[in-house]
């Protein structure tokens, strides 16, 4: 009788392919038993293949459904499925049915929500230029209706969301922040008066950077007339600018520049002008880090003074 030894209940699991000793002294080597992942693979396959099926199934019976929903005569279903998918967010199937619904409730009592809904809507599928036209003409149309307040806010928040990058055409900025103001003026006491003021600094904010952006690039390309009417300008209109140290430096230093170049006939004009803007940058910013580059423009400003002033008298 032989008598094997290390083996177990493992011995085709974890044991694959080892030796079972026999006290022969022999030694049988059994081949490794496939893993049972391996062997089932194939119904993986067939699972996963019927899982796709299914899913499929499942979207062709949905599409169906709404297609034939859409064909409907029975507005009051349209109406409850269309909300049912505004509040699940599927605004590209609740858009064409409230749109529909417009013309059917138009004098109902129902006309003002769905309105409100088809704006809304237009807003979700992210046509923030349509939405704020729906939402503008809700306020006109249903001055008196329950989101009047809610639209108005959100006609401005439409021109803050198409508010483009700070180097493009600012004139939707320009537009949110009238807006925004806008609201603010009719409806002081509303709990969204905090955002708009927010929303209207992050707005004042791109139309800053790209006062500043547009001097510097002035300055950059040496037209130093140009960037000294932009770096003034920029300090007027964002007087509570971080940057507003950095602009009448930069101010300052394009005068001088442009003075130091000039032609004999400007010069002495342009030298003055830049004494008076080094003089107001010293009241302004008395410890500036831009105080030393201040100080040699005043220096070389006056040195050139008292050369053309020698050389008128000789």
């Amino acid at each position: 009788m032989l008598k094997l030894t290390g083996v177990t209940d493992e011995t085709f699991g974890e044991k694959r392919g080892q030796f079972i000793k026999i006290d022969t002294n022999a030694h049988i080597h059994f081949p490794a038993i496939p893993k049972f992942p391996y062997i089932c693979r194939p119904f993986q396959k067939m699972r996963y293949l019927s899982l796709v099926f299914l899913v499929s199934v499942g979207l062709g019976m949905s599409g169906c459904k709404y297609q034939k929903l859409l064909k409907s005569t029975d507005f009051n279903l349209k109406y409850e499925m269309a909300v049912k998918y505004y509040n699940k967010q599927d605004y590209s199937r609740a858009f064409p049915i409230f749109e529909e619904l417009l013309n059917i409730y138009k004098g109902t009592a129902k006309a003002s929500d769905i309105y409100y809904y088809y704006a809304m809507s237009n807003y979700g599928l992210g046509d923030y230029a349509l939405a704020s036209y729906h939402f503008k003409n809700y306020t006109s149309t249903f001055p008196t209706g329950a989101k009047v307040e809610e639209c108005a806010f959100m006609a401005a928040y439409c021109y803050f969301k198409d508010s483009p990058n700070y180097k493009l055409d600012p004139t939707s900025t320009e537009t949110a922040i009238n807006e925004m103001q806008l609201f603010i003026n009719k409806y002081p006491e509303s709990p969204r008066v905090a955002e708009c003021n927010d929303l209207m600094d992050k707005l004042r904010g791109k139309l800053e950077l790209k006062a500043f952006e547009t001097a510097k690039l002035y300055f950059k390309v040496q037209n130093y007339k140009a960037s000294i009417v932009a770096f003034n300008n920029m300090t007027k209109e964002f007087p509570e600018s971080t940057r507003r140290e950095e602009c009448v430096f930069l101010g300052l230093k394009s005068r001088y520049l442009l003075a130091i170049n000039s032609i004999e006939e400007k010069k002495e004009e342009r030298l003055e002008a830049t004494r008076k803007a080094y003089l107001d940058f010293l009241d302004a910013y008395p410890k500036s880090a831009y105080l030393e580059d201040a100080e040699k423009f005043y220096t070389d400003v006056n040195k050139e003074s008292a050369k053309i002033k020698i050389h008128s008298k000789s």
